[in-house]
């Protein structure tokens, strides 16, 4: 007899591969040292935040003796944070954004959780492209819905269009796409989201329902090429961008971004009073108070993006060297290769065995890939080279 749901219970045994191959790390560096293990298995950023961040901390504290100033604020989060987010948001998306159309959030994944809780009922399904961030599937799965995860092109991961739109039935509720994406590091071009735009507008009338376009967007300033991400405000007008600092500003222990609502959307003042809502009922309360004073003088800073441009360059030659196939990532710090074996998680254990840490591709719905993580140094990324090429001999 459990306490623990079946359902969780179920969970637990299946756990993220991630996490698998982060805990996999900690005992093999406990068993070798740090030094001779090369672990490419977490998105954890590793470079420090930038200087802002650490002043504005200062002046944080030299006000913490004061009264509210830790305080509870409105469930949707200070107004004046609200209105500098809108602003950048405004910038990126080239749509202007009012503040009202913003809701701070615990992280994107607070944010995610908070728009599904509003949006879905059981039985709602909602569509990615595969592969996909794992956790999409438990966030949806929170209120009685189903994630249906939808195959990209093969090795480019491009969308597939059409598949995309056989997918949809009436009981869509929403799209999530991911650019750039995780783990694939592919960017969806203009082309792609105004056909998908289009195409999924059409479905949803077919359908007799609304459906809503996620573009969930962590990564948008990891964007090695100088390439176009396109807004989805301009290409379907039911989108909702989702974001978090947790990245450019190495702040993914804090727990900080934000949903925010095409202004074009019909019903986007009840959508926003509902996710304003749901934050509050899912017990966030609201986004974090530190946090969200961080981002008055820091949202316009970043880390350093050349360390990771020059990152992703060592990875390619390591995989070069070893004969290892992929499609260049153009944004995000993740490389997703084809697996020299068919079943990856063989590959994988491969690696292990020369000291490097990988995720399999199934552990993103997508066998017979592999995840590396290029947020580490340098130096790990070149010291794995070696192993690299021993393991694919291996292979044969």
């Amino acid at each position: 007899m459990s306490l623990v749901s079946t359902e969780v219970s179920g969970f637990m045994s299946n756990s993220s591969w991630i996490r698998k191959m982060f805990e996999a790390g900690i005992e093999l560096k406990k068993k070798y040292g740090a030094d001779a293990v090369c672990d490419f298995s977490l998105g954890n950023p590793d470079l420090p935040p930038p200087p802002s961040v650490k002043e504005a901390m200062f002046r944080i504290a030299e006000r913490a003796d004061q009264p509210f100033s830790l305080g509870y604020m409105p469930n949707a989060g200070f107004p004046e944070v609200r209105e500098i987010v809108a602003k950048k948001i405004s910038e990126e998306q080239k749509t202007p954004v009012p503040g009202s159309h913003v809701v701070m959030s615990c992280g994107a994944a607070g944010g995610l959780n908070s728009l599904f809780r509003a949006i879905l009922t059981p039985g709602s399904e909602v569509i990615c492209p595969s592969p996909y961030f794992v956790e999409y599937g438990f966030y949806a799965g929170n209120f009685g819905g189903r994630l249906v995860p939808v195959p990209s092109r093969d090795f480019t991961f491009e969308l597939d269009v059409d598949a995309l739109i056989a997918a949809v039935t009436p009981r869509t509720r929403a799209v999530i796409l991911n650019s750039p994406h995780n783990p694939t590091g592919q960017i969806y071009s203009r082309r792609e989201l105004e056909e998908f735009g289009t195409r999924l507008a059409e479905a949803a009338r077919k359908h007799n329902t609304e459906i809503c376009l996620i573009s969930d967007e962590p990564y948008r300033f990891l964007n090695f090429d100088d390439v176009e991400i396109p807004s989805l405000f301009s290409v379907y007008a039911n989108s909702v961008v989702i974001g978090s600092y947790s990245k450019n500003l190495s702040l993914s222990g804090e727990r900080i971004g934000y949903v925010a609502v095409n202004p074009a959307m019909s019903g986007a003042e009840e959508l926003i009073r509902a996710v304003t809502l749901t934050t509050r009922i899912l017990g966030y309360v609201n986004a974090p108070t530190v946090a969200q004073q961080l981002l008055k003088s820091c949202i316009d800073s970043q880390v350093d993006l050349n360390v990771y441009r020059e990152r992703r360059t060592a990875m390619a030659a390591v995989l070069d060297a070893a004969g290892i196939e992929y499609t260049m990532p153009r944004g995000a710090f993740y490389f997703f290769p084809r697996s020299p074996l068919a079943d990856e998680s063989r590959f994988i254990d491969k690696l292990v065995e020369e000291r490097i840490l990988a995720v399999p591709g199934r552990g993103f719905g997508c066998p017979g890939y592999i995840r590396l993580a290029f947020c580490v140094g340098k130096e790990i990324i070149e010291r794995s080279a070696e192993g690299f090429k021993r393991a694919v001999r291996n292979c044969r």
